[in-house]
């Protein structure tokens, strides 16, 4: 974790300085740069030292064994890892016969700079050589959101006290040595130098490599293009070999003089296309992005990001540190999806190999609720691509002899790659959870080219998988025994309230999907028959209920198991996953991530405020947010009932996870879904936020710490602003034509143009709910209180 702030507070920026040799890798993810299509971490210019080297293509993966110590029918046999493609981001430098590492000579000054309104990454330093050379150096990196297959740099060198000769190596580099990715020795023998050579060329300032991988026969080309500025004299040359193509650039600097180089870099993969045409199709990109050139490209990115800030900032005034790291979410959840286009959205985005560059539920249930009301092409996007995988996942639900479509629990083309059932095919609530963005993305967009085309099926599909894994009893109740809701500490349970009332709304959904599209419905073989026992499911479904305690169960039972004995666990054993056997954690009362919490919010119209708050409390009590996708669902339901400090305690926890590494594996990559969560923290709880259908209500309140809070909000064709402060909120129509909102309980008619402030009514006092010993928010980072 990290103790102290590493960052100087600015609302639109993120500053390093000093460089903490030691705090690498967690600064790798940090200023990552990426645009859902391709990623580089945030590492040195010059490649050493590094905690962890990444290049990443979305989608871009290898094969490797499962490991079983006794397997089982059903198991999946292959994992997928997304890999380290070929590195386009090396400039070495020499000054002198010195090779310009940090460890070594005098770092003066090092201070790298990510821009969130420009999208770019600055880094300036000043060193001297253990030979007594003096330099600056200058670079910009960029990661373009306007042409998807482009990264580039701006690099540059200053000799400062003393002529000096420098030396700049850029390269292309593939099957760089990695630390290990994996515990399991097949795993690990699959991924090493897992890229095989077509092809290398080096001719003048440009640089070519192509590669396939052994196992999943994905082939990628990497070319690089370069323009050299220097004083006369300045020389290049340029070789290449199997994994490497090297452009040299030789050049005597005086004082003052300066040595700038301008790299592109154009990436290209395909699981089909040829050698030639995969090759062909990079320098095409390369001649684009020459075409528009280095300022083009700057140009272009800060055209992009005023306009995703217009629609998508959140002000918050009263605290500059989670201003800043709001934005920071919001730029990293844009980072992780803007250009995916038909491809996953990872956990980690594009970031770092955590969870292997896996896409989970997390992208339906935290991401893209964001994208819907702020860029909903990326919505789309993201949903076509779980349509693509329809047919693995029907193959899926064959084997586990069910109907319809079984999505996987973990994935990167949409097999199945979770070697743990319990927490992977018990999962099955992520059904629910693509049918749910189906739902909420057609009715915010009213998009009937999607619904018709990719909705049907969808809802369709993952409808019919609950239909053969749920019964109705003797009384007609319908139950869906033996899964895994979002609690993975929770597993192999009957009747989890989560899955329960999403897979009822899928039911519904599903079953208006048929009325509304009987065509395309009868192209799946579905009709009015099967959408009214959709329909009976749905409102028959049975809700786990303890009338002793008057709550809701999380699952069947669960309000009946030996609570856990907090008192004997000490602060170095949390999370508890790492510490304690399963067995032992299943059979006991103890929540890793909310659970019914979120059932709360995402079905929230299931619960009345009486039960919210009880259940609000019962929870918060077993809840250790050993989750990253915990802290979110807390502050949301936290502000819904009363408890104003509380949610932003929670709030100021997911939007800290990585700038304060609070779980301790932000070098694997950010925790996109928990910094998605900031924007449902601050705009579902403080906001107070929901969309039902045709209904759009807020229910403001802001916590003690906060003056202001500000959004936008995308839907119907609208666009509303929303300006809340301590004793009203300003609801602004900005365009589009007329909408009835509802705030606090009273409908309120918005006409563009015209502000409309409505009071906001006082908080009832609420006691605080207990909550487990050495589980507060954010324990251990500098932001605590």
């Amino acid at each position: 974790m990290i103790t102290e702030s590493c960052f100087s507070v600015d609302c639109w920026s993120l500053k390093e300085t000093p460089l903490r040799l030691e705090l690498l890798p967690q600064s790798e993810s940090v200023f990552a740069l990426s645009n859902g299509h391709l990623g580089w971490r945030g590492n040195l210019d010059e490649g050493e030292p590094h905690g962890i080297p990444g290049s990443y293509l979305n989608g871009f993966y290898e094969t490797h064994p499962l490991p079983y110590a006794e397997g089982g029918y059903g198991y999946p046999e292959s994992g997928q890892t997304a890999i380290n493609v070929t590195n386009g981001k090396v400039l070495r430098l020499l000054v002198g016969d010195e090779p310009f590492d940090l460890r070594y000579g005098r770092l003066h000054r090092h201070e790298r700079t990510l821009d969130l309104r420009a999208g770019l990454l600055r880094r300036h330093c000043e060193w001297t050589s253990p030979a007594g050379s003096t330099v600056r150096v200058h670079s910009t990196r960029l990661v373009s959101f306007t042409q998807r297959a482009i990264a580039a740099v701006a690099y540059e060198v200053e000799a400062v006290d003393a002529p000096v000769r420098v030396v700049v190596q850029s390269e292309l580099i593939a099957n760089e040595q990695l630390p290990p990715v994996s515990g399991d020795p097949r795993a690990a023998a699959s991924l090493k130098s897992p890229l095989e050579p077509e092809e290398n060329r080096a001719s003048g300032n440009r640089l070519l490599l192509v590669h396939s991988t052994r196992r999943s026969k994905l082939r990628i080309a990497t070319a690089a293009g370069h323009t050299v500025d220097g004083p006369p004299g300045t020389r290049t040359s340029s070789e290449s070999t199997a994994d490497v193509a090297r452009l040299t650039v030789t050049a005597q600097l005086a004082v003052g003089e300066k040595l700038r180089i301008e790299k592109m870099v154009a990436y290209g993969w395909s699981s089909m296309r040829s050698l030639p045409a995969v090759r062909d199709q990079v320098e095409a990109a390369l001649a684009a992005a020459g075409s528009t050139g280095w300022e083009g490209l700057v140009e272009d990115q800060r055209a992009y990001l005023e306009h995703f800030w217009a629609r998508s900032d959140v002000e918050v005034d009263g605290d500059d540190e989670l201003q800043q790291a709001v934005r920071f979410a919001l730029f990293h959840v844009l980072q992780a999806g803007a250009r995916a286009e038909q491809r996953a959205i990872p956990g980690k985005g594009l970031t770092g190999t955590g969870y292997d560059g896996h896409t989970f539920w997390d992208t339906e249930t935290f991401v893209l609720p964001l994208l819907t009301y702020t860029s909903p092409g990326a919505v789309v996007e993201a949903l076509r691509w779980r349509q693509s995988t329809l047919p693995a996942a029907r193959d899926r639900a064959r084997q586990l002899g069910l109907r319809g479509a079984a999505f996987p629990w973990r994935t990167i083309d949409g097999s199945e790659c979770s070697a743990y059932w319990p927490a992977g095919t018990a999962a099955f609530h992520i059904n629910a959870d693509i049918a749910d963005s189906v739902i909420r993305y057609v009715s915010a967009t009213g998009d009937e080219d999607f619904a018709r085309n990719s909705g049907v099926e969808l809802l369709v599909e993952t409808a019919r998988l609950w239909m053969s894994l749920g019964h109705h009893d003797h009384r007609g109740a319908f139950h869906i025994d033996g899964v895994t809701g979002p609690d993975e500490y929770s597993a192999i349970v009957n009747d989890n309230t989560y899955t329960n009332l999403m897979a009822a709304r899928n039911l519904r959904g599903a079953a208006q999907a048929v009325d509304r599209y009987p065509d395309e419905a009868a192209a799946l073989g579905a009709d009015d028959r099967e959408a009214t026992s959709w329909r009976t499911a749905a409102e028959s479904m049975h809700i786990p209920y303890n009338e002793d305690l008057g709550v809701h169960e999380q699952h069947a039972g669960s309000t009946d198991r030996q609570p856990w004995d907090f008192a004997a666990t000490r602060p170095d054993q949390y999370p508890l996953m790492l510490n304690f056997p399963y067995f032992d954690i299943y059979r006991k009362q103890v929540v890793k991530q909310a659970d019914l919490v979120l059932a709360m919010y995402t079905c929230g119209d299931c619960f009345d405020a009486e039960h919210k708050s009880r259940n609000f409390g019962y929870y918060e009590s077993f809840t250790v947010r050993d989750s990253s996708l915990s802290a979110c669902c807390q502050a949301v339901i936290a502000a819904e009932v009363g408890q104003q400090r509380m949610a932003y305690e929670y709030a100021v926890e997911a939007a800290f996870i990585d700038l304060n590494d609070l779980h301790m594996n932000t070098r694997d990559g950010l925790h996109i879904a928990s910094l998605a969560g900031t924007w449902m923290a601050l705009v579902g709880g403080f906001g107070g936020m929901r969309h039902n259908e045709d209904t759009l209500t807020f229910v403001p309140r802001l916590p003690e710490k906060l003056s202001r809070l500000a959004f936008h909000i995308y839907i119907w064709g609208r666009c509303l602003r929303v300006e809340i402060t301590e004793g009203d909120a300003t609801y602004v129509m900005l365009a589009g034509e007329p909408m009835s909102i509802c705030h606090h309980g009273d409908v309120i008619m918005l006409v563009t143009g015209s502000p409309t402030r409505c009071p906001i009514p006082d908080t009832p006092a609420q006691p605080s709910p207990k909550r487990p010993p050495n589980c507060w928010p954010g324990q251990g980072s500098p932001r605590r209180e």
